[in-house]
């Protein structure tokens, strides 16, 4: 992330994100909170987890469909929110981006349709089974899918994982079977998180500052959604991009847009 953010409490940015989520719940727009802020949003139990390990926040992000966009820039609009007009005019047919009083010190990211930076998550028909956040598998799927993995990130996914159980669905649970078969159809994406997942492990079993509870519970779902992974059936052009390996990469390059 960008040098020269400003970084926030999450009870000063999540007043500003429910404001949002509400004027979209009233207008029939669908606006899903997503990233860090999101994460402490759905994690009520073992927020103090982000608060520990000194995590701090920068900005609100959101994901929505494309069809909402006209709505979208009259929300922003509406709640006080200033648009970045040249951001827009790049990038506007698939991301947005705010800033919220005129020192630009609190930013706001909309995605539309789909998460794209090392990898791609698509938001298409999600986004209805959660709110005010997208759904835990895509939440957990968000920091997983980053091949620079940082301090950050991995705290915001021990916390998640600590918070809720990996299990068959969307309700309150990291759905396994939703992520397995994402990654069974994809190697690049499937090599990334797998690989993410071990640092995390990793991080985990090092922590001083996390109870022996904390480690077990957090590495036992690691575990049980590995294995689902593992389990799952690999797509032919899977297997067949496994052959290659890393010979070729495989992920896109990324470079954050903030000015």
């Amino acid at each position: 992330m960008s040098e020269g953010l400003t970084w926030f409490r999450w009870e000063e940015l999540a007043d500003k994100a429910y404001k949002i989520v509400e004027s979209a719940e009233n207008n029939n727009v669908i606006l899903r909170n997503l990233g860090s802020l999101a994460y402490r949003i759905h994690c009520s139990k073992f927020g103090y987890i982000q608060d520990e390990l000194g995590r701090k926040f920068s900005d609100i992000d959101f994901a929505s469909y494309s069809k909402f966009r006209v709505n979208v820039r009259k929300l922003y609009a509406n709640n006080g929110w200033i648009e970045d007009q040249y951001f827009t005019k790049i990038f506007g047919h698939k991301r947005l981006l705010y800033y919220y009083g005129s020192d630009k010190k609190v930013h706001s990211d909309i995605f539309f349709d789909r998460l794209e930076f090392n990898h791609v998550i698509e938001f298409e028909g999600r986004l209805e089974m959660d709110k005010p956040t997208i759904p835990l598998a895509e939440l957990f799927l968000e920091k997983m899918q980053i091949v620079m993995l940082n301090e950050k990130d991995v705290i915001d996914t021990i916390m998640l994982l600590r918070e809720h159980e990996v299990g068959e669905g969307d309700n309150e649970q990291i759905n396994a079977p939703y992520i397995a078969k994402i990654l069974a159809v994809d190697w690049g994406f499937w090599k990334t998180v797998t690989q993410n997942m071990e640092k995390v492990k990793s991080y985990t079993t090092n922590s001083t500052k996390l109870s022996e509870e904390d480690k077990k519970v957090i590495i036992e779902r690691i575990e049980k959604l590995s294995k689902k992974i593992d389990n799952e059936e690999k797509s032919l052009s899977w297997k067949l991009r496994a052959r290659v390996g890393e010979k070729k990469k495989w992920y896109k390059d990324v470079e954050e847009v903030y000015r």
